[in-house]
């Protein structure tokens, strides 16, 4: 219902603007015939090796490696950390995607055991990690942290988890799964903030929009066992080409389009200062996405929001269950979608849902 109620929807306030698969297809064929494209065999290919290490030298780690799946990128590089300590222990909090949304895939595997570090809403510091003292191989932090609406742990906090990784002989690996997000709050290059990061996921899709794909960084050696690994795993798919050019074709233009999406949320809070039913965490953007809580259960934001498709065509999302009962949260990613929307037009979706949560 809702997939059918969203193709019909002429806006779509969070997000990019999605091609349809035509016109996505003769973009990355012109591409394609602009830049004399040759296929990959199973991975091998000049220009598939040109990104990789275009995306490895943007990060400044030695080599990449592009994998068909995130869900197949992140449980590899931590399983390899694992076995060269000789040690199953994995640190990571407790909203990570590895936790909450991969079926529980690295336990049933027998890959890793996973310590969960932290409070739940909120980033994690260094004395959070040693409230553990078990020995512990690997450390993954996820930049920014999407469960708890793209917040960013501060810089000297993550330097102090990058410092005693180092000194104990740790893995530290980022989930970079939106690390093109996090540059503007920090300031700061991605290999700045890559640097300290044994290795590092970042995807192709989510704020670069490819069709899907994501790269593994680390050193030479690394990503050469984690290539044997992703090949034991059936990840060594005949063609990586239409994965890799639909996110090289557009991924300069997406990596300079992050600060002034940034600048546009930061004046969407502003805006939203005038809503006070509508409540943004964090509750100062650190990066171009947020979750905007609304005081009503997810069942009646869902009503509301299919009465706002149906009636007007906008698409706000959806909605989500909080942890009171009459809460609900809506996740924005702010992209170009926003970006375009003028603030009149947004001001009058925000009146309408203002009404419909005390109607």
């Amino acid at each position: 219902m809702s997939t059918e109620l969203r193709s019909q929807c002429t806006l779509s306030v969070p997000g990019n603007h999605e091609l349809s698969p035509a016109e996505i297809f003769r973009q990355m064929a012109d591409w394609c015939q602009n830049h004399q494209i040759k296929h990959d065999i199973y991975g091998q290919g000049d220009d598939l090796q040109q990104f990789e290490t275009k995306v490895a030298d943007l990060l400044g780690y030695e080599a990449g490696l592009f994998v068909i799946s995130g869900t197949m990128t992140q449980p590899t590089a931590l399983q390899l950390a694992c076995m060269a300590r000789k040690n199953p222990v994995v640190a990571m909090h407790p909203s990570s995607h590895i936790y909450l949304h991969e079926a529980q895939g690295y336990l049933l595997q027998h890959r890793f055991t996973v310590l969960p570090v932290g409070n739940p809403h909120q980033t994690w510091s260094l004395t959070d990690l040693q409230a553990w003292p078990d020995d512990i191989a690997a450390v993954l932090y996820e930049l920014p942290m999407r469960e708890i609406g793209g917040q960013l742990p501060e810089w000297e906090d993550l330097n102090a988890i990058k410092a005693h990784c180092r000194e104990q002989g740790i893995h530290l690996h980022m989930d970079g799964a939106r690390l093109w997000e996090a540059k503007a709050w920090y300031g700061r290059e991605y290999s700045e903030i890559a640097d300290g990061f044994d290795s590092a996921y970042v995807s192709l899709y989510k704020g670069i929009g490819g069709l899907g794909g994501s790269m593994l960084l680390g050193d030479q050696a690394f990503i050469e066992k984690a290539r044997l690994w992703m090949q034991r795993q059936g990840g060594n798919v005949y063609h990586r080409t239409p994965y890799a050019v639909s996110a090289a074709m557009q991924f300069d233009q997406r990596l300079a389009l992050m600060p002034a999406l940034f600048e546009r949320t930061q004046q969407l809070y502003r805006i939203l200062q005038d809503y006070p039913l509508l409540t943004p965490n964090p509750a100062a953007p650190q990066a171009n996405m947020l979750h905007l809580y609304l005081p009503v259960s997810a069942e009646k934001a869902m009503a509301i929001r299919d009465r706002l498709a149906t009636e007007q065509k906008i698409w706000l999302g959806n909605p989500q269950q909080a942890a009171l009962p009459e809460q609900s949260l809506l996740e924005w990613y702010v992209g170009d979608n926003l970006l375009h929307l003028s603030d009149e037009k947004l001001r009058e979706i925000f009146d309408w849902l203002s009404g419909e949560l005390v109607s």
